[in-house]
């Protein structure tokens, strides 16, 4: 894993672009086909990789290297440079590029990995708009979040997939683990939730150690995604990718995370 250990100080590592670029992934461009470091670059982990147009005496490729953009510069001896490209006044070249063209395949993955975690479900299994929310049981701004989606979620239209977390007081992970440990993960939720002004669900005494992890993993994907609070929430746009959100959204900016009633 060397090579892709290399790669991550060097990635361009900014907020995804909103629209995919139009460009054929490598593999379907037989007139050009990938250089030897690209292909081991690709076994090393760095995946959809995808080709552009990056001048003469330099191949550009873009890809994904753990969750974050990397931009990959071949050059004529077949030596490749990863990272960011400057014109000659310094600024960053083939940054939205990069971003548009592994934005879609990033979410994806991204989507996916989500969708095994053990997250507790708030609202109805096949409601359409799906959005994970980090959430600490003794977060007030996660409360106001889940009071403000009862009517996407009553209605039938939003399912919200808490992945929980404790984080903010000395109970909040025996607080979650109450709620993950609970035989109705979802019933258990509401039950905090509707009394979390009275202080919410009782704490468990003591943690088992595969709640424990669940709790962890949760923790450590939150970082990953780039929450450094909660509620961090995520949605599909209309374009299938991901759109996050740091704390409670704002009243004009509900809509567009809920989508419509």
């Amino acid at each position: 894993m060397y090579l892709l250990r290399v790669l991550f100080p060097l990635l361009v590592a900014t907020p995804l672009a909103l629209q995919p670029a139009h460009a054929q992934p490598y593999e379907t461009q037989p007139e050009a086909a990938p250089p030897a470091v690209i292909q081991a670059l690709e076994a090393q982990g760095v995946s959809n990789i995808r080709e552009f147009d990056a001048g003469q005496g330099v191949r550009g490729f873009a890809g994904v290297a753990g969750d974050q953009p990397v931009a990959i510069y071949v050059l004529p001896d077949g030596h490749a440079i990863a990272g960011t490209r400057l014109d000659s006044k310094g600024d960053i070249l083939d940054k939205e590029t990069v971003e548009n063209l592994v934005a879609k395949p990033m979410s994806d993955q991204t989507w996916a990995s989500l969708e095994t975690t053990p997250w507790v479900l708030d609202g109805e299994a096949d409601a359409p708009r799906i959005i994970y929310v980090f959430t600490d049981p003794n977060c007030p701004y996660c409360h106001l979040f889940w009071e403000a989606s009862r009517p996407w979620v009553e209605a039938g239209n939003v399912q919200l997939r808490h992945l929980l977390v404790g984080m903010l007081k000395e109970d909040s992970p025996a607080k979650a683990a109450a709620i993950l440990g609970s035989t109705d993960t979802s019933a258990a939720l509401q039950k905090h939730e509707l009394s979390y002004d009275q202080g919410g669900i009782s704490p468990l005494e003591s943690i088992p150690d595969d709640i424990l992890e669940i709790l962890e993993e949760n923790q450590l994907l939150m970082m990953t995604m780039g929450f450094r609070g909660t509620p961090g929430i995520m949605v599909l746009d209309d374009g299938g990718v991901i759109q996050k959100y740091n704390g409670m959204p704002r009243d004009d900016a509900l809509a567009d995370v809920l989508g419509p009633r």
